[in-house]
């Protein structure tokens, strides 16, 4: 009963260590996307992006309905995160966005890596849209571009 008792409190206390180490934040509370959407682009180390898609609610069955709408919602987040990457000043102050005007095959790349990024949360509302949480490490796009992030 006593070693029981430890594996519980281990695991809570595992939980709440996980919790405290930024995990990915819940973006549906109750099945419903929140209202307020608070999100930053730049989380230290790596970039994270949100998406939310959606199905057709015709769609015959929940399991096809939420695999539409996560495949919506990771294109969506890989959208956003290409639009955030784009505005990223390098050193020398120049913007990733002005780098790819003289280089047209960096934007390829940099698509590449995108489509790469981590999924890190996905969850589904009450009506089977989905939030998909994005996480891509910015020293990949340095190693990439060889440059670094201002």
């Amino acid at each position: 009963m006593n070693i029981r008792r430890e594996t519980t409190a281990s695991f809570v206390l595992g939980v709440a260590l996980l919790a405290a180490c930024g995990g990915p934040q819940s973006r549906v509370q109750k099945g419903q996307v929140q209202t307020t959407i608070d999100q930053a682009a730049d989380k230290g180390s790596y970039f994270e992006s949100i998406g939310i898609g959606a199905a057709d609610p015709t769609i015959p069955t929940d399991t096809q309905r939420k695999a539409l709408s996560r495949d919506a919602a990771i294109v969506k987040a890989q959208y956003e995160m290409l639009s955030m990457v784009k505005g990223v000043q390098v050193e020398g102050g120049i913007t990733i966005a002005k780098s790819i005007e003289t280089n047209s095959d960096l934007e390829t790349h940099i698509k590449q890596v995108i489509s790469g990024a981590e999924i890190v949360k996905s969850e589904f509302t009450a009506d089977n849209g989905c939030v998909v949480t994005l996480r891509l490490k910015k020293h990949r796009l340095e190693e990439l571009m060889g440059v670094k992030f201002q």
